[in-house]
Order: structure tokens, then sequence, then C-alpha cells
């Protein structure tokens, strides 16, 4: 599921869509708010530059527009429908879910925007 080559490792991972081998972040952890979009320029082991044009990332807020409504509507429906709380209480929990994983969907928006343009290519990086 997660092997190297797909384009799930990829997004999942944060790592380069060429070649896999490193992550395309400076602290792979996004939790630290500082550094949450801080990106290498390159990658070291194929080349590939993640900026692909000027503004490139800028795309990626559409993908995360649809991530955002996506995990409002499931913390919803969980809270509504399958906790059983109240109406209010149901659009508390979608605030405080998007809240709680702005960082990831940040970064789990850029990662699913670049692998839209970028394939996996195995000899990347060979010499």
């Amino acid at each position: 599921m997660l092997k190297k080559g797909s384009k799930l490792n990829s997004i999942l991972t944060g790592s380069c869509p060429k070649c896999q081998n490193e992550s395309m972040y400076y602290d792979k952890n996004p939790l630290h708010l500082t550094n949450v979009l801080k990106m290498n320029e390159k990658c070291s082991h194929c080349g590939l530059k993640y900026q692909i044009e000027p503004s490139f990332f800028y795309g990626a807020m559409y993908v995360s527009y649809g991530l955002n409504v996506a995990t409002g509507i499931a913390a919803f429906i969980i809270s509504f429908v399958f906790v059983g709380t109240t109406i209010e209480r149901s659009f508390i929990s979608i605030i405080v879910t998007l809240v709680f994983l702005f960082p990831f969907v940040l970064r789990l928006s850029r990662n699913i925007y670049i692998n839209m343009f970028v394939s996996y290519n195995p000899k990347a990086g060979l010499k």
C-alpha cells in the first residue's frame, strides 16, 4: 500500500514525488508551527525543484479547501449522528477539529498538489 513508487507513499510521507528518497520539508514534524511550510528548495537526491514555477503552491489552496470541507463534514456527522450531540456542539466540534488538523491539512494539500504534476521516476538521481 505505501510502497515506494506509489503516489500515496509520497503524499502521506511528504517525500519527493519524483524519487521518494527524502522529505520535501526542513522539519518533518508538522506540529512545529513555525516550520510547517518551510520546504527545501530542491531534492538533494534527484534535483527536482519543488517550487516548479513562481507561486506554484497557491493552487494547493484549492486542495486545502476540499480537504477542510471533507473534514468538517466528517466531524459534523460523527458528532451529530454517531455521538448524538446538539447542533451547537456539533458545530463547535467542526471548529475544534479544523483548528487541530490545520498543520496536517496544510502539508497534505501541498503534497497532493505537487503529486498531481510530478510522477515517480525510479531512475531519478541515478548516475
